[in-house]
């Protein structure tokens, strides 16, 4: 397994945002982690990265554990996300935003970089070589001068994917990569996904838009309420009657006391 969620909780003082929730992603795979507002998605995010400990439970990746693992050390050791809300170098172009993302792949210390030496510059023309390619990948090319903040909403979109696989990651978590985008927009995120899944990353996905979860997902977990409803295959999961009501409600919902 290249991930393994096992037990997690989550408290914020007297609120439990996540309760005993596992999960695992097999190698190569497109997982969906899907659930109404508030479920406890982006705070399970949250829990791979660090970005806050676990109240409870353990985070394995290729079977080391990570809990309480610093930010920085994770994306090292190869997960790498992206966020809910477009976070940019708004003013950079937009190859200086992927050249960001491969920093943590870079080797040159400080007096290397200030003395220019030759191992330095050849790093350097390496990571572009690299983050031109990731530009050709999500169809950015033509943009590499332009300032990032002036792409249109969905270009920022594949550009903070582009970012993200600059740092070389066995695993990408995309917090709602399609929210916001047009029709065109998701089919084009669609392929792109895909395409990160032919070169052999995982990807754990937050996604609201259910017909591309539905159609893109190999396996899926559903929260509700900080707690795992259900796990499965896209078919299982749209057929589950628990996650029909979660998302639909049922019809004692509308019962008056």
């Amino acid at each position: 397994m290249v991930l393994n969620i096992k037990n997690i909780s989550k408290n914020f003082g007297g609120i439990s945002a996540l309760t005993d929730v596992s999960f695992s992603l097999k190698e190569g795979e497109i997982y969906g982690l899907i659930g109404p507002n508030g479920a406890g998605k982006t705070t399970m995010f949250n829990m791979i990265t660090n970005m806050f400990p676990p109240t409870s439970g353990e985070i394995t990746f290729f079977d080391e554990k990570i809990t309480g693992t610093k930010p920085y050390k994770i994306t090292n050791k190869g997960i790498c996300r992206t966020f809910q809300n477009i976070r940019l170098f708004s003013q950079m172009s937009v190859l200086e935003n992927v050249l960001v993302g491969g920093h943590s792949r870079s080797h040159s210390g400080v007096f290397s970089g200030v003395l220019r030496t030759k191992s330095q510059r050849a790093e350097e023309e390496r990571l572009r070589v690299t983050a031109r390619e990731l530009l050709e990948l999500v169809g950015l090319s033509e943009f590499e001068d332009a300032v990032a903040e002036n792409l249109a909403y969905g270009q920022q979109r594949r550009l903070e994917i582009a970012r993200a696989l600059a740092s070389d990651p066995k695993l990408l978590l995309l917090d709602e990569p399609a929210a916001g985008m047009n029709d065109t927009e998701t089919a084009d995120l669609y392929y792109l996904i895909k395409k990160v899944q032919e070169r052999g990353i995982t990807t754990l996905l937050i996604e609201h838009d259910m017909p591309l979860v539905m159609k893109l997902c190999d396996r899926i977990t559903v929260l509700n309420f900080g707690k795992k409803l259900a796990e499965g295959t896209p078919e299982e999961i749209q057929n589950n009657q628990a996650v029909i009501e979660a998302y639909l409600g049922s019809e004692g919902d509308d019962e008056i006391a």
